[in-house]
């Protein structure tokens, strides 16, 4: 096993710990009374227990389907999965099957912590593309869901105010987006739009990243991933610096109140931008009044992050098989189903969108099926992510209060381009 030093986020903290000496025998070398091979699998559910059922009863349905291999697991809450992961790593005691992050999939397998997937790929093929992890050409992880990012309203007040409702096919332009903020504003919603800007970690890439690539940026030059000059401080990355700067001088969004949609449904915001989990919640106080609508077009078209939890097989599985066979029965629809509909989240298969209570074609949250479709950008698929995600919030912050755009953006640069630097450009060329 390679000897790396893997750089975790962590509820927004970097933490670095290296691998020394991890075995290869894992956690999942039990056998049962009846002579199975036990398969040890951790989650980040604890605490979850919608999540937990769906689990739970597929492993329950695993276990009866054969009788070579006990799939048992063990949940931990998610604030504190990825350091029991890291410190499992270190001691050579990592479980068998754990899920991740997809954003972190490429430092844990540059760090040794995976080896690839290996399922049918008529199996991966069928996924949504970002819920499938790849690094160094190789599948390492895939994931049941994805979730999406919408701009909620009321289709009363946006009528009210004569502003036009975007769709797919003609999303809001900039002059029309920020057009439609001053309107709101001058109507007397003292912050029009939610942003959720009061949140931290890992929501700033995956929320305001998009943005910055709608305008033509991005977090890192994805053609070599050897460095972020010219991509997170060239033109289009200040002028998206300016504009979100602009969001809250202007007073169109604040940082202020609680993490989630509460202010849409209390109709103290006119536009809230959040994710899929928050519709039901939307749906039921608003009612057919709500319009789920795209992002805007900010000039290189919509976009929206992508990429969620997946699953991965650990390299000190004791038997990797074994887990393939797990992984590949869990992979029905029936369960992609149940989870997308207990969780709300997007099904990584059209057949089991077709078949959920609200993604189907005829279904109330099919756009976010369609934005993620259209819009979503995966995160950089590189194991500096870590260091850009933690310094992509850092430096937005800043930019959020009042910090020198363009100095800013080059100081993020030079501290993403030497983590690079020291890493050997974690095997990039």
């Amino acid at each position: 096993m390679r000897t790396r030093t893997p750089i975790l986020v962590s509820a927004g903290l970097v933490t670095a710990i290296a691998l020394t000496g991890c075995g290869q025998a894992g956690q999942g070398d039990a056998t049962t009374a009846d002579g199975r091979t036990q398969l040890t699998m951790w989650t980040h559910s604890a605490g979850n227990p919608a999540e937990l059922e769906v689990y739970e009863q597929i492993i329950s349905d695993f276990n009866d389907s054969q009788d070579e291999y006990e799939v048992v697991h063990e949940s931990f809450p998610q604030g504190a999965y990825n350091d029991a992961i890291v410190a499992a790593a270190a001691s050579g005691d990592l479980p068998c099957l754990l899920d991740l992050d997809g954003p972190i999939m490429p430092n844990w397998a540059w760090a040794g912590y995976l080896q690839p997937l290996e399922l049918p790929t008529e199996l991966t093929d069928s996924l949504l593309p970002t819920a499938v992890g790849k690094w160094d050409g190789e599948i390492y992880s895939a994931g049941y869901w994805d979730a999406a990012l919408a701009i909620f309203a009321r289709e009363s007040v946006l009528e009210g105010n004569g502003i036009r409702i975007p769709t797919v096919e003609e999303p809001w332009t900039k002059d029309e987006f920020d057009g439609a903020l001053a309107t709101l504003k001058a109507a007397g919603y003292e912050t029009p739009i939610d942003i959720g800007a009061e949140d931290t970690g890992e929501w700033w890439p995956y929320a305001y990243s998009p943005f910055l690539q709608s305008f033509g940026g991005d977090l890192i030059d994805r053609s070599t991933m050897l460095s972020a000059d010219g991509a997170l401080n060239g033109p289009e990355a200040t002028a998206w610096g300016e504009w979100f700067a602009g969001l809250f001088a202007d007073g169109y969004a604040g940082n202020s109140g609680t993490v989630g949609n509460q202010e849409f449904v209390d109709d103290e915001v006119a536009l809230s931008y959040t994710g899929v989990w928050n519709a039901v919640t939307a749906l039921d106080a608003v009612g057919d009044d709500l319009l789920i609508l795209p992002p805007p077009d900010l000039g290189t078209g919509p976009k929206i992050g992508g990429g969620s939890w997946q699953w991965a097989i650990s390299s000190e599985c004791n038997d990797a098989d074994g887990a393939r066979e797990y992984l590949e029965f869990s992979f029905q629809d029936k369960y992609i189903t149940e989870f997308a509909d207990k969780q709300v989240v997007i099904p990584a298969t059209d057949a089991a969108a077709q078949a959920s209570e609200y993604f189907g074609d005829d279904g109330v949250l099919r756009p976010f099926v369609e934005f993620s479709q259209e819009y979503a950008v995966l995160r950089p698929e590189t194991p500096a992510y870590a260091v850009i995600s933690t310094t992509f919030e850092t430096a937005a912050k800043d930019i959020m209060n009042g910090a020198d755009v363009q100095e800013t953006l080059d100081r993020a640069v030079s501290e993403i381009d030497a983590n690079i630097a020291s890493n050997d450009g974690y095997g990039f060329q």
